[in-house]
C-alpha cells in the first residue's frame, strides 16, 4: 500500500482538478488528524457544531415566517437550511455526518481493531456533543426566549413536518440520501477551488428540498417540539433521532464511502 502522503500528479498543476486518488489522500489525512485530536477538543468542537447547525432551523423558520403562503414559498425557505452547514463546514467544526466519510477512509485503508475503536470513539464523542449543542440551541430558543412568539411558532411549524410527519422506517429511508449528500459534499470540497460555499449549499439545499432527514439538524427540531410539549422524549429519540442516525450512517458510510474507496482501492494497494 502506498503512503498517504504520496502526491498524485494532478496536484502539481495549479488549475487541474484533483484526481479521485488525490481527493482520497486529502480526506484520509484529515481523518487521521481528527482521530489524533484530544477528546476534549473534539467534544467542544462538536458542541459548537450542534449550536451552529441549529441556525439551519432558525434561518428556514425565519424565511417561512416572512414569506407569503404561495407555491414558491417552500423552495425559497429551504435555502435557509443551508446556513448552518456553511457555518459548520467553513468553521471546521465537528459534525457527525461529515465523519461518516472523513474518519472511515483511514479505517478502510488500515483496517484493525485499534482503528475501529478510534473511529467508534470519535463517532460517539462527536455525536453526543452535537446532540448537546442542538439541545442548548433549542433551550435558548424555546425556553430562555431567544425567539419571539411568532418566530418560535414558525420554528415549531417546520419542525412538526420534519419530526412528526413520518414513521420510523420512513425517517430511516429519508435519512439515507441525506447521509449520502453530506459525504458527497466532503468528497467535493478539495476540488472546490474557491467555490466552497456553492459546494456546501447545493447538496444541502437538495436535502432540504427533498425533505430528507439529517440527524443533527433534525435533533434541533425534535428538542424544540419536546420543550414545547408537542412530542415526548421517547418519540424524539427513538422515533426520529435513532432512525435518522442509522440512515445517515448507511448513506454516508455504507453507500458513499465504500464507493469512494472502491474507485481508488487498487491505486493505493
Amino acid at each position: 500500500m502506498s503512503d498517504s502522503s504520496s502526491q498524485d500528479p494532478s496536484e502539481g498543476t495549479p488549475n487541474a482538478r484533483l484526481s479521485a486518488l488525490a481527493i482520497y489522500q486529502s480526506i484520509r489525512r484529515d481523518g487521521e488528524q481528527e482521530m489524533a485530536r484530544p477528546l476534549g477538543s473534539l467534544w467542544w468542537s462538536g458542541v459548537a457544531a450542534g449550536i451552529a447547525i441549529s441556525s439551519s432551523v432558525v434561518a428556514k423558520g425565519l424565511l417561512h415566517m416572512e414569506l407569503p403562503d404561495s407555491p414558491w414559498r417552500l423552495p425559497i425557505e429551504n435555502f435557509g437550511y443551508c446556513v448552518g452547514f456553511v457555518l459548520v463546514v467553513l468553521g471546521r467544526m465537528q459534525l457527525f455526518t461529515e465523519n461518516t466519510i472523513t474518519v472511515v477512509l483511514p479505517l478502510m485503508a488500515k483496517t484493525s481493531w485499534q482503528a475501529l475503536y478510534c473511529t467508534l470513539r470519535l463517532w460517539a464523542v462527536v455525536f453526543l456533543a452535537n446532540m448537546v449543542g442542538t439541545f442548548i440551541a433549542a433551550f435558548f430558543t424555546g425556553v430562555i426566549g431567544f425567539a419571539s412568539p411568532d418566530q418560535l411558532a414558525a420554528f415549531q411549524e417546520i419542525s412538526i413536518h420534519g419530526v412528526l410527519g413520518a414513521s420510523w422506517l420512513e425517517v430511516m429511508l429519508k435519512a439515507i440520501p441525506a447521509g449520502f449528500f453530506v459525504a458527497a459534499l466532503v468528497w467535493m470540497l478539495p476540488n472546490s477551488r474557491g467555490f466552497d460555499i456553492w459546494v456546501i449549499v447545493l447538496p444541502t439545499y437538495v436535502i432540504a428540498l427533498g425533505g430528507f432527514a439529517h440527524v443533527v439538524v433534525g435533533s434541533m427540531e425534535a428538542w424544540l417540539l419536546l420543550l414545547a410539549g408537542q412530542t415526548t422524549l421517547l418519540h424524539a429519540v427513538w422515533g426520529f433521532i435513532v432512525p435518522a442516525l442509522i440512515g445517515n450512517v448507511l448513506g454516508g458510510t455504507v453507500l458513499f464511502s465504500l464507493l469512494a474507496y472502491g474507485q481508488v482501492r487498487h491505486e493505493i494497494d
